[in-house]
């Protein structure tokens, strides 16, 4: 016996339902000073995103690597604990998809590769040692957004441990038109004129400083005068320029909230670099938002500040409290997206 099924009397499978997987990245940047990690979910406007753990830790990777050429026993033990920490967020939080990217300290050393290997072999995070031209792409990328898109071109700044990246981007597109990394950060500039010198001498070797950065800026100024008018918008990223502008805002503790995105004057940032330049590390660590982790390099930090302002002048600074990490989050996610 035959039977007919009409179509209205077939037995209907309804369709898969397809849902978008919220997917969690990661995004570790080990720099020459500091190891800092984000852990984010894609939401909110398109190409932002939703942190849902960070790790901060001052290792000083590069401490003597100017002298000695290589990274030391000491500073690899603190990097490789705090990033066993990093592994164990990374891996508690079910992140799918990381990348971890490590700068100017293991480009620079001759155990670089050294060090690599054994990161992988204890913690299983698998170190990407990017160059400069990375370095500074994936900083515009993370701090692209602060740019007033209507203003002049944009410099912005990051003032890292072992060199400071200085990119220039066209305001409108966030493309960038010219770039260099000078090799002086808060680390190798501060072991290479020690900063801890007698009241009456503070005032010379804080010009010395300015001076070492300064010579380094001729160059990329006269590339770029074709390219910008007299006045650029400045952006700032790094510890030290967040660490000046929560001075400036008069936090007795560190809020990303309001520092991030916020302006501070040139003139108020060249008032607090004077102010800590004239005082002890001692004094200094007793300002709100120093204490002992950053005293002893955050005048080399406000030397390349003042370096760069003085060679760009500008009314206003504008600071962000991102950079590298985001820009790989956004990085990760469009490709994702993509897929």
């Amino acid at each position: 016996m035959t039977i007919d099924f009409a179509l209205s009397d077939a037995v209907r499978v309804p369709a898969p339902i397809y849902r978008p997987v919220r997917r969690t990245f990661g995004a570790l940047d080990l720099g020459t000073n500091n190891c800092r990690l984000l852990i984010a979910r894609p939401g909110g406007p398109a190409g932002e995103f939703t942190v849902i753990d960070a790790f901060s830790r001052v290792v000083r990777l590069g401490e003597g690597l100017g002298q000695t050429g290589r990274l030391s026993d000491a500073a690899m033990d603190r990097a490789v604990l705090a990033l066993s920490i990093c592994a164990d967020k990374l891996e508690r939080r079910g992140v799918s998809l990381t990348r971890n990217v490590a700068t100017e300290a293991c480009r620079r050393a001759a155990n670089g590769r050294e060090f690599v290997d054994r990161v992988f072999e204890v913690t299983g995070i698998a170190l990407d040692v990017i160059s400069p031209g990375e370095e500074a792409r994936l900083a515009v990328l993370g701090c692209a957004s602060l740019i007033d898109p209507d203003g002049p071109p944009a410099l912005i700044f990051d003032i890292g441990g072992g060199s400071t990246e200085l990119i220039l981007v066209d305001a409108a597109t966030a493309a960038i038109r010219a770039w260099v990394s000078v090799p002086w950060g808060v680390v190798s500039l501060a072991e290479t004129v020690p900063y801890d010198p007698p009241a009456t001498e503070r005032a010379a070797v804080y010009a010395e400083m300015r001076v070492r950065v300064a010579a380094h800026l001729d160059g990329f100024a006269a590339t770029i005068a074709p390219l910008a008018p007299d006045v650029l918008q400045l952006l700032g990223t790094s510890g030290t320029i967040t660490t000046l502008a929560s001075i400036a805002l008069g936090l007795s503790t560190y809020d990303r909230r309001r520092v991030d995105g916020c302006s501070v004057t040139a003139a108020a940032m060249g008032d607090i670099s004077a102010m800590l330049a004239s005082r002890s590390p001692a004094e200094r660590a007793a300002v709100p938002g120093i204490g002992t982790d950053r005293a002893d390099l955050v005048v080399a930090g406000c030397a390349i500040l003042e370096a760069i302002i003085a060679r760009w002048p500008t009314e206003t600074v504008r600071v962000a409290d991102r950079g590298i990490r985001e820009g790989v989050l956004r990085v990760l996610m469009a490709r994702q997206a993509r897929r």
